[in-house]
C-alpha cells in the first residue's frame, strides 16, 4: 500500500460507508430521545451528511481524490434530482419573487472579483514575500483560477488556467485552497439555513414570498399525496433518469459542437458538457411541470429528488481535507479573507435592499458552488426551493470567465505594484 493511499479504496465499499452515514444521520435525527433532539437542534442533518464524508477523507479513511463517486453523483444523481425537484416547481411563484434574488447573485459575483484583490492587497502588506514567485508560480495566476471557479465553476477554473497559464505545483494548492474554504463557506451556509430567521431580523429582511412559494407547493402536495406503488416508483426514476440519459445524450452533441464551430462562444461554457447537461435536466423538468407529470409529486418525486441530493451531499463533503490548511497557511488565509470580503459585500446589499438570507445564501453558492451545489443550500431553506438554486445558479456560467479575466488582472496589477 502507498503511503498516501486510503484505508479504503473501492468505491463500492465507499459508497456502502456513505449510505451508512446518511442512513445514521437521518435515523437519528428522527429519534425521539432526548439526546437526538437536543443534537439535532443545534446542528443541521445535511452539515452532518456533508461534515463526516470530511472527517473520513482527513483521517485518511477514504479519498475523495481518487475516487470516482462524485463525478458519477454530479453527472447521474444531481441531474436527476434536478429533474425530479423542478416537476413540481411553482414557476409563476418563482417569478413574482422579483429582482432581489438576481441582485444578490450579481453582489455575490461583484464581492469575489473584488474580493480576491482586497485578499491579496492586506496578506501582502504583510507578507510581502508571497509576491516573490517568478513565472508561471506568481501566485496571482493561481488565485484567477479560484476567481474562476468562485463565480462559474469547474469550466471556467480551466479557462482561467489556459489563459494566465499558472505552474501544475501552484494550481495544485489553489484547488486545495478552493475546495476547502468554499466547503467551509457552505457549512456555515447550511448551519444557518436552518434558523434564517435571526439572519433576516438584523437585515430587516421581509421573506414572506419566500414562504408563501414554500407554503403553496407544500398546500399542492397534499392535496395530491398518496401511498406510493412500485409503479410510481418506477415511473419517478423513470422519468428522473430519463430525462438524464437525454442530457447527457444532448450535451455529447452540443459541448463538441460548440468547441468545434464556435469556440468564441466557450468563454460562455457552451463548450462544457456539464453546463448543458445541467440546463437541459433543469429545463425538462419545468416543462414537465406543465403537464400531468407534475402529479408524480404526490408519490414522492421531490422526496427521491432529496435521496439523490444527499448522496451528492456526502460526495462532496468526502472532497474537503479539513487538515490541508496546514499544507500553505498563507495562501489559505488569503482565501478565508477572500471569502469574508464577498460575504461583507453581500451582507452589506442585502441590507440596503432588505433582501432575505435567502437570497444571500443561494446567490453566494450560485457564485461559489455553481450548480453543483447551489440547490443544497437553497434546499436546506427547504426542499421545495432546489430549483431556485439552480435557475440562479446557470448564470453564473455566463460570467465566470468574464469576472475571473477581470479579478485576475486586478491580482496581476497588485503583485506587480
Amino acid at each position: 500500500m502507498e503511503e498516501n493511499s486510503p484505508l479504503i479504496s473501492n468505491d463500492a465499499v465507499v459508497l456502502g460507508l456513505l449510505m451508512a452515514t446518511l442512513a445514521f444521520v437521518f435515523a437519528t435525527s428522527a429519534s425521539k430521545r432526548p439526546f437526538w433532539v437536543k443534537f439535532y437542534t443545534y446542528v443541521p442533518t445535511v452539515l452532518l451528511c456533508y461534515f463526516i464524508p470530511a472527517v473520513f477523507n482527513s483521517l485518511g479513511l477514504i479519498s475523495g481524490e481518487s475516487s470516482g463517486l462524485y463525478r458519477v453523483a454530479s453527472r447521474y444523481l444531481l441531474p436527476a434530482s434536478l429533474v425530479l425537484f423542478t416537476i413540481s416547481i411553482d414557476l409563476k411563484g418563482i417569478l413574482k419573487l422579483g429582482p432581489k434574488a438576481l441582485t444578490m447573485f450579481l453582489a455575490g459575483t461583484l464581492g469575489i472579483m473584488f474580493g480576491g484583490p482586497l485578499a491579496l492587497l492586506t496578506v501582502g502588506f504583510f507578507y510581502p514575500e508571497i509576491y516573490s514567485g517568478t513565472g508561471a508560480d506568481e501566485i496571482w495566476r493561481g488565485l484567477s483560477t479560484i476567481a474562476g471557479s468562485w463565480i462559474g465553476g469547474g469550466a471556467n477554473q480551466t479557462a482561467m488556467l489556459e489563459v494566465f497559464g499558472a505552474s501544475p505545483t501552484l494550481f495544485g494548492q489553489m484547488i486545495a485552497v478552493d475546495v476547502l474554504v468554499a466547503n467551509l463557506w457552505m457549512a456555515f451556509l447550511l448551519y444557518w439555513a436552518a434558523k434564517p430567521e435571526k439572519i433576516d431580523k438584523l437585515l430587516k429582511a421581509d421573506a414572506s414570498g419566500i414562504y408563501q412559494l414554500r407554503d403553496r407547493i407544500a398546500k399542492y402536495r397534499e392535496g395530491i399525496m398518496k401511498i406510493p406503488s412500485l409503479g410510481d416508483t418506477m415511473l419517478i426514476l423513470g422519468f428522473g433518469f430519463g430525462v438524464t440519459g437525454l442530457s447527457h445524450l444532448c450535451a455529447d452533441f452540443l459541448a463538441p459542437w460548440f468547441e468545434v464551430n464556435y469556440p468564441q462562444l466557450n468563454q460562455y461554457s457552451l463548450n462544457s458538457a456539464f453546463f448543458w447537461i445541467v440546463v437541459i435536466a433543469t429545463t425538462a423538468g419545468l416543462l414537465l411541470s406543465f403537464t400531468r407529470a407534475r402529479e408524480l409529486e404526490g408519490a414522492g418525486a421531490s422526496r427521491m429528488g432529496s435521496v439523490l441530493l444527499y448522496i451528492l451531499v456526502a460526495t462532496i463533503g468526502m472532497q474537503m481535507d479539513l487538515g490541508a490548511v496546514l499544507d500553505n497557511p498563507v495562501f489559505f488565509l488569503i482565501g478565508i479573507l477572500w471569502m469574508i470580503f464577498h460575504v461583507m459585500i453581500m451582507i452589506l446589499v442585502a441590507w440596503v435592499i432588505k433582501a432575505p438570507f435567502f437570497y444571500v445564501a443561494v446567490g453566494s453558492q450560485a457564485n461559489v458552488g455553481g450548480a453543483a451545489s447551489a440547490p443544497i443550500v437553497a434546499s436546506a431553506f427547504d426542499p421545495s426551493l432546489a430549483s431556485v438554486g439552480v435557475l440562479i445558479a446557470v448564470l453564473g456560467y455566463a460570467l465566470g470567465t468574464y469576472g475571473g479575466y477581470l479579478c485576475g488582472l486586478m491580482m496581476q496589477a497588485i503583485s506587480g505594484m
